[in-house]
């Protein structure tokens, strides 16, 4: 499999990269960048939409529109409206700032939320402590904390068909699988799947019809790697981009990995000489992948 650059986006931090069949078109946020970004796969079309506060995650309504996590609140959002506060997660928690979000197979908005890395004007912030949790949202705007505060950089969402759930703490360098109940929605049981892969730390991530993850490798490992849901390495796709962030399948018959990346932290001289940091690539694989569910019942 080879991965090439599709569009030279540029990001500070791209991620939480969805696609839209009904658009037939990518959307994600580039968090550093304060915007979201809309990119049809075959005119090219590319719009963007600045955000009030840092974009941290993105995903589709039942409804029409969308569900976004802001640095403190997750919102209703419209293209070209403005953005409507829906909820809340730590409201007790000024330190912390939301960071991966996704709709679960029931159609509930699970985010998660981590000690804030990012000054004001989005230049990085030292981290002191590991106080990310992860929260559930219903669409009744209930929350519920699903996990103590206890993760460093929360990453990576995915719940597969034989109801685990799966998550990932960049810091720690570990991708962790739960026991996810369906009936009662808890997550138990956490047992580490990945731990200490040499390549990068894990960052976003999606599934395939498989059930196989396929796993950003941030912080230089420069690939994705695809992992069974028990962790055991299936491929390894190498880029041209070294902090890949966020990843989703898509194209007509959802067999295109596309793939964010992100320029943050990197110096004015690293990025003269690897321009195509921040890029969207794309990668044709002979897997397919599943359709993202929507914000809703």
């Amino acid at each position: 499999m080879q991965a090439n650059i599709f569009f030279e986006a540029r990001d500070i931090v791209g991620e939480s990269i969805i696609w839209s069949a009904d658009e037939q078109a990518l959307y994600w946020v580039d968090i550093g960048g304060k915007r979201i970004h809309r990119l049809e796969v075959e005119t090219g079309r590319h719009d963007t939409w600045p955000t009030p506060d840092f974009p941290t995650s993105i995903a589709m309504r039942k409804n029409g529109g969308f569900i976004l996590g802001l640095a403190r609140e997750v919102c209703f959002w419209q293209p070209d409206e403005t953005f409507r506060v829906f909820a809340i997660p730590e409201p007790d928690r000024p330190e912390n700032r939301l960071n991966e979000g996704r709709v679960a197979v029931d159609g509930s908005f699970w985010v998660s939320t981590m000690q804030n890395n990012l000054h004001a004007d989005g230049t990085p912030k030292e981290m002191t402590a590991d106080t990310g949790a992860i929260y559930r949202i219903d669409p009744s705007g209930e929350i519920n904390r699903m996990t103590p505060n206890e993760y460093g950089i929360t990453n990576t969402m995915a719940w597969t068909r034989d109801h685990r759930f799966l998550f990932a703490d960049t810091l720690a360098n570990e991708i962790y699988s739960f026991a996810y109940d369906p009936e009662t929605k808890a997550i138990s049981n956490r047992c580490t799947i990945v731990g200490g892969f040499e390549r990068g730390l894990p960052d976003g991530s999606c599934l395939d019809s498989d059930d196989h993850l396929w796993n950003c490798r941030v912080v230089g490992g420069a690939a994705v790697a695809r992992f069974s849901a028990d962790g055991i390495l299936k491929d390894l796709v190498e880029l041209p981009v070294s902090w890949p962030t966020s990843c989703t399948f898509g194209g007509t018959d959802l067999s295109t990995l596309y793939v964010t990346s992100a320029r943050f932290t990197m110096t004015d001289e690293h990025l003269g000489a690897h321009p195509l940091e921040g890029s969207l690539l794309a990668i044709k694989t002979e897997f397919r992948g599943v359709e993202e569910p929507k914000f809703g019942y």
